[in-house]
């Protein structure tokens, strides 16, 4: 092992000892000489993100010198070194556009037929693409809803090729946009010049809605952020003209989005029938979808391994810097990332920046989510909260709402109470373990507040559709006593603070988990850092967003490029520190006491590190340059993450349908379970009977066998789980069924692992 700087304990042994009374006496200071059992933050102690292009990071990874690259393939047309690995994840739709004005298309039947044309002769390039023609696929935590539309989709396009030319379809002029659209159209199509009848273009996942995958200060949203139909309306909603049909699929999304359905039938059904009016006149037709790979250094010593990454997000999401760590040490070590981009592209700044790849990976350390996304699921994990939902007993219920609890005053953000007979869908207690923040100062209840403020009052159009969920799900909000939850390690002794929220909601999801991640009370940033910001913006010294920024005239705001900007703020924050500055919207919640702490300790911060980007995440921003980012770890044992907290998200394991029996009126499913046994520093596979004591990696297994019943027409008529009986089938209740056919869609999920689903079919008769 590589010793760690000079005077320093060893990398590999973090020393915690005495009473840590965090939240009331800070942190004690760490000593030599004693291991604790507890190690905050994350396992390395410091990330490099560093540009290049993807011949350096060849060279780089053959050297060792690299861990994982994220970008281009750095080894087109060779073969990758042996040490060199990928994980994969969902990378871009290849869609096909037809142009409704061209004579030749304005008919539907006739833009069908040249749709499904013109499908099925890029089916022939599908090496260089995965052939899927529904936008919904097996990277979506949806795809089973939607298996067997899709599975209509594909054998329809899949005619052998004597029935290629399709009835009535027309020679079309096609034109491609990017690389991909290139190589898949190649000389199977004439060109087209300024007249075009198609357009076939490569449209990644970002590019659909490029703000909501930002996280603004810890809140990302929407919950239903990776569900297929979400990306569909997204992909195709725009192409729709004609304003009856507009007006039906607005109506079914907002069904949707506002949770105005009974149960979970009607909610897929709503899924199924808003897909298909998306693709029911070809205005645009989806041919298929691609992955993009990371490449990771797997050598036995200088390789990493632990690697978690996001099945839509790849390594860009939360869980990736959660879970990496290098081979030669069990925790700390020197993390080396490179990333096809350029620093430095979007502003830097919690509120409306982080923009840029290298700005969200760089987010992704420093900066900490309440909640974040399952990395192999459409659902979410706590992070920073946990969450216990009330919800209102059904869809239409009723939870009433203190009187004392307060909301936000639209436009000046003053809270006020809510008052008597106010009632809501929803009751959320969260439970919030405070920390330090990077400045020394310690997390309270204002800080978890604050955002509901800050969302309620600031007119910038990057923050308000940021916020627009929270703001509409929003319907008060109370603040309760703070719980103390002590761990005791034996001779040592961690304390915190746990500050309790209630919230309240007009909105009750289906998933409980979704409707904790619309509005929860938590802050990334301290109030202080986001008032700063706040006067910075109103005296017009920047603005939160690009967008705003440009129809201003004034800087974006950047907490770390900009030294103009960083000289104004230095100079606002002195003045705020003199006048012990506390927001008129939090006078409730925090004191100028507090505030005459706060504006000193964020002034020395400035003047230490000379950036304003202060958090209360695992890594602090070190050193930045215009090529490279280096963050730091901050064992802050107030922390209250360790290290191998998000293990078990790496290697999920998967599984396998192998036997579905009628019994009676219910259908018996038998699975097998692939999972990952450790041989050395890398894994194997293997595989075995699901049990209903299953393991993975030393973590309990839990099992789901989710299926839907359909009807003849399409319809779904049952939703829902099988029961696990002791052998470790499944059973699915089928009894009740109306006289008639029915199609059983069913997969086996284990650990929420949704990714690529074994989904089979079973054909079901009631009666004659």
């Amino acid at each position: 092992m590589t010793p760690g700087p000079a005077g320093s304990a060893p990398p590999w042994r973090t020393v915690l000892v005495g009473l840590l009374a965090v939240g009331l006496t800070g942190p004690a200071p760490a000593e030599a000489g004693h291991e604790s059992t507890y190690y905050p933050s994350f396992y390395p102690q410091e990330i490099a993100i560093q540009a290049m292009d993807p011949a350096a990071a060849g060279a780089r990874l053959r050297d060792k010198s690299l861990h994982v690259y994220i970008g281009s393939d750095p080894f087109p047309g060779a073969t990758p070194p042996a040490h060199v690995t990928s994980a994969e994840s969902f990378g871009s739709y290849l869609v096909a556009r037809f142009n409704t004005t061209s004579p030749l298309l304005r008919n539907t039947r006739i833009r069908c037929a040249a749709a499904r044309t013109l499908a099925r002769a890029l089916a022939e390039a599908k090496e260089a693409y995965v052939f899927h023609p529904y936008p919904v696929t097996p990277y979506h935590p949806d795809y089973l809803y939607h298996f067997d539309l899709a599975q209509t989709w594909q054998k329809a396009l899949a005619d052998p090729p004597r029935r290629r030319q399709a009835s009535g379809a027309p020679r079309l002029k096609i034109k491609a946009h990017g690389k991909l659209a290139e190589k898949v159209v190649g000389g199977r199509w004439p060109p087209a010049d300024t007249e075009w009848d198609a357009a076939v273009e490569e449209v990644d996942l970002p590019s659909l809605a490029p703000d909501l995958g930002t996280s603004l200060n810890g809140w990302i949203a929407p919950p239903w952020l990776k569900e297929g139909w979400f990306h569909a309306y997204l992909l195709l909603g725009g192409t729709i003209q004609d304003p009856a049909r507009r007006q039906r699929l607005d109506a079914a999304y907002r069904r949707l989005v506002d949770g105005a359905y009974a149960n979970t039938v009607e909610k897929v059904n709503l899924e199924r029938d808003l897909v298909w009016q998306l693709t029911e006149r070809c205005e645009r037709v989806i041919v298929g979808y691609t992955t993009r790979r990371i490449f990771l250094n797997d050598d036995f010593s200088q390789g990493v391994e632990n690697v978690a990454v996001d099945s839509q997000a790849g390594p860009i999401a939360p869980i990736f810097l959660r879970t990496v760590k290098l081979k030669d040490f069990p925790w700390n070590g020197w993390l080396k990332v490179g990333v096809e981009a350029t620093p430095g592209v979007s502003a830097w700044n919690p509120m409306g920046g982080f923009t840029d790849p290298v700005g969200r990976l760089l987010w992704h350390g420093i900066g900490d989510p309440a909640t974040f996304l399952a990395p192999f699921d459409g659902s979410w994990i706590p992070n920073r909260v946990t969450a216990t939902v009330t919800p209102s007993g059904s869809m239409g219920g009723r939870v009433e709402i203190p009187p004392d609890a307060l909301l936000p005053e639209p436009g000046s953000g003053m809270l006020r109470a809510v008052g008597p007979g106010k009632v809501a869908k929803a009751k959320v207690v969260y439970k919030v373990p405070a920390s330090l923040f990077h400045d020394g100062t310690r997390m309270t209840a204002a800080d978890l507040v604050y955002p509901f403020v800050f969302a309620a009052r600031w007119p910038d159009p990057f923050i308000a559709e940021a916020t627009a969920l929270a703001r509409k799900w929003l319907a008060g909000f109370r603040v309760l006593p703070a719980e103390r939850v002590v761990k005791d390690l034996g001779d040592i002794k961690l304390e915190w603070q746990i500050p309790v929220v209630e919230v309240y909601l007009h909105h009750t999801a289906i998933d409980p988990r979704q409707a904790a991640a619309a509005a929860p009370p938590w802050s990334t940033v301290p109030w202080h850092l986001l008032a700063l910001m706040e006067e910075a913006v109103r005296r017009g010294a920047a603005a939160f967003s690009a967008g705003e920024a440009k129809r201003r005239g004034v800087p974006w705001l950047d907490l770390v490029w900009d030294p103009a900007l960083q000289a104004r703020l230095a100079a606002l924050a002195e003045e705020l520190e003199r006048a012990a500055f506390v927001p008129e919207t939090l006078r409730a919640h925090a004191t100028p006491e507090e505030a005459r702490q706060r504006w000193p300790a964020l002034r020395q911060f400035f003047r230490k590190h000379r950036h304003f980007l202060v958090t209360n995440g695992p890594y602090r921003l070190e050193k930045s340059t215009a090529g490279a980012v280096t963050l730091q770890v901050f064992r802050d044992p107030s922390y209250p993450l360790g290290v191998g907290t998000f293990d078990a998200f790496v290697h999920p394991p998967t599984a396998h349908i192998v036997k579905m029996e009628p019994r009676g009126a219910a259908l018996q499913v038998t699975a097998e379970m692939e999972k990952p046994v450790r041989a050395q520093r890398s894994y194997t596979w293997v595989r075995e009977r699901l049990t209903v004591d299953a393991t993975s990696r030393n973590f309990p297994v839990q099992a789901r066998c989710s299926y839907l019943v359909i009807g003849r027409d399409g319809k779904v008529r049952r939703a829902g789980a099988g029961r696990q009986a002791a052998d470790g089938t499944f059973h699915l209740d089928l009894h009740g069924l109306p006289v008639g056919g029915y199609t059983v869609v069913t997969a086996v999920t284990l650990n929420g692992n949704t990714v690529n689903p074994d989904v089979r079919a079973f054909r079901h008769q009631v009666g004659p």
